[in-house]
C-alpha cells in the first residue's frame, strides 16, 4: 500500500514490490497467489479504514460519517479510486462495511428496494466525487482561485462567447476558490435529505 500510495497503482508490480522488500519476485508467491490477490488484500485494508455506520440511531448522521470516512480513506490511497466496488473477491472489512450500510438503512425503515437505491446513490456520489478530486490538479481553495484567474486571462478572447463561465468562474471562483470539503458535504446532505423525504413519504 505504501508503494502504491507513493507511486500509483500503475507502478505496482510483483517485481517492483520484491525489489522494494529486497527479495526475489518468486518468493512473493509464497504469500499471495497473484497480483490480483495482492490487490484484493490491499483494497480490503482500505475498507478497514472506513468507519461503518451503526444501526438504530440517527441514520443520516451515521451514513454521513461513513461517507466522510470513505472519502478520507480514498484521499489517503488515491490509487484505490475506481477499485473498490467492482471486485469479485471480498475481504472481511469490505463485507463488514457493506453489511453495516444495509443494516443502517433497513433499521431506519427503508424497504429492501429503497435500501438498494439509497446505497447505490450514496456510493456513486462518494466514489464519483473522489474520482473528480483525484483528477484535479488544484488542491486548495487558493489553488482554485489562482487557476480561475489564470484561465480568465489565458482564454479572455474565447470567453466573450461564454458569459456564464465568466460570471461563475471569473466572478466567483477567482475570488473565493472552491472548497472540496464544503462541496462534498453540501452534495451529501442534499442526498441524505432527499432520502429522508422519500422515507417519510413511504
Amino acid at each position: 500500500m505504501a508503494l502504491a500510495d507513493e507511486r500509483g497503482l500503475g507502478e505496482l508490480s510483483m517485481r517492483a514490490l520484491a525489489k522494494e522488500l529486497g527479495v526475489e519476485a518468486m518468493s512473493l508467491y509464497n504469500h499471495v497467489a497473484s497480483k490480483q490477490d495482492l490487490l484484493d488484500g490491499m483494497i480490503d485494508l482500505v475498507f478497514a479504514e472506513i468507519e461503518p455506520p451503526r444501526a438504530g440511531g440517527d441514520w443520516k448522521a451515521e451514513l454521513r460519517k461513513r461517507a466522510v470516512s470513505t472519502r478520507q480513506a480514498l484521499l489517503r490511497h488515491r490509487w484505490a479510486v475506481g477499485q473498490m466496488e467492482g471486485r469479485t473477491t471480498h475481504g472481511p472489512a469490505n463485507l463488514r462495511v457493506h453489511d453495516a450500510v444495509l443494516g443502517c438503512l433497513r433499521a431506519a425503515g427503508f424497504s429492501v428496494e429503497m435500501t438498494i437505491h439509497a446505497m447505490s446513490v450514496q456510493d456513486a456520489y462518494v466514489y464519483g466525487f473522489a474520482l473528480q478530486q483525484t483528477d484535479m490538479s488544484s488542491r486548495t481553495p487558493e489553488d482554485f482561485a489562482a487557476e480561475a484567474r489564470r484561465q480568465m486571462v489565458d482564454y479572455a478572447d474565447a470567453l466573450v462567447d461564454f458569459p456564464n463561465l465568466v460570471e461563475v468562474v471569473g466572478g466567483h471562483v477567482a475570488e473565493v476558490g472552491y472548497d472540496y470539503d464544503a462541496e462534498f458535504l453540501f452534495g451529501l446532505d442534499v442526498i441524505l435529505d432527499g432520502l429522508g423525504r422519500l422515507l417519510e413519504d413511504a
